[in-house]
């Protein structure tokens, strides 16, 4: 089955922890075609890649699956979040055609304008207290860790999945505030620019509300979930199980080694050197409000009907 949409909207990949499904997401990208693609921060968990090593075959098949997706005409846009923070050294750059930038304002189909951002830059605990951030983080990975040994029991009695962490968090006051205040920050600054909705990542809870004057639409995560934010050719913004959407996927690849990862870079020279965006920047995003990109609104004024019959070809203008 192959997804046929005109956006979508990724966050919280985290490629380079062992947390990640990045086995259903290559399988998501392979399947799924589309004029542009958002990833909406914390991609790459640079963080973690700063710890400890650790980089397998799945996680470079995600890399080649969306550098494969720009050879073919899909726009590419980073939006670096707080675990990928060091891409933000190289705004306004292009690594094998995905282009980085702060956040983006996205024209859909019917003409509503969405801020694109990560989301980080209005969690108070991440912008004033790095230290207690990043202990928040590797607490969250054990707890993931746990939630799958847990969960594989639960299998074995035939119980249903459930999410520790979701659990914890519906059950502490505290969390439930921060996430209420998260959403509503976002939709604060997205109505102050005069914008219809935002869409973000960052919390790790997918979630679309549409029953205010500004919509809200978050990507979730490909940790403990596999979810996405998609807009279909009409406009119409989904938010999916991408599992679910595309059927079972196809058991894991052996993963490569080191060695296997270093000669396919070298067969292909497109490939970008994790190396070179893993360096540490404490730039932020302040200062960057005069650089706001615009993406999709050409390709409206060029064909404002977006008639069905194009709807299985990539119709990309030029990147405002």
């Amino acid at each position: 089955m192959t997804l046929d949409v005109r956006t979508v909207f990724l966050s919280d990949c985290h490629l380079g922890s062992r947390a990640t499904d990045a086995r259903a997401l290559s399988q998501f990208l392979k399947y799924t075609r589309c004029q542009r693609i958002y990833l909406v921060g914390d991609i790459i968990d640079m963080w973690r890649l700063r710890q400890r090593w650790y980089w397998p075959g799945e996680h470079n098949n995600v890399v080649r699956r969306l550098l494969n997706h720009t050879k073919h005409g899909t726009d590419v846009v980073l939006i670096p979040g707080n675990h990928d923070e060091a891409a933000r050294q190289f705004f306004d750059s292009d690594f094998g055609g995905v282009r980085v930038v702060p956040f983006a304002v996205h024209v859909t189909a019917d003409r509503r304008r969405l801020l694109v951002t990560h989301g980080d830059q209005f969690d108070l605990v991440v912008r004033h207290s790095r230290v207690v951030s990043m202990l928040g983080a590797q607490a969250y990975d054990l707890l993931v860790m746990a939630n799958r040994r847990y969960n594989a029991l639960r299998r074995r009695l035939g119980l249903p999945y459930q999410s520790l962490s979701k659990a914890v968090k519906s059950k502490v006051k505290t969390a439930c505030m921060f996430v209420s205040r998260f959403e509503e920050a976002l939709m604060h600054e997205a109505e102050r620019r005069g914008l219809d909705g935002v869409v973000c990542g960052h919390i790790h809870q997918a979630e679309v509300r549409t029953d205010g004057p500004v919509a809200y639409y978050n990507c979730g995560d490909w940790v403990e979930g596999c979810t996405a934010i998609v807009e279909h050719h009409d406009g119409r913004m989904e938010l999916i199980d991408a599992e679910q959407v595309l059927g079972a996927a196809k058991p894991a690849a052996r993963p490569k080694t080191r060695k296997a990862v270093r000669a396919a870079r070298a067969a292909d020279p497109e490939m970008p050197a994790l190396a070179d965006l893993i360096r540490f920047s404490p730039e932020a995003m302040e200062n960057h409000d005069s650089d706001i990109l615009t993406f999709g609104e050409d390709e409206l004024d060029a064909s404002p009907a977006l008639a069905p019959a194009d709807h299985g070809r990539n119709r990309v203008g030029p990147l405002a």
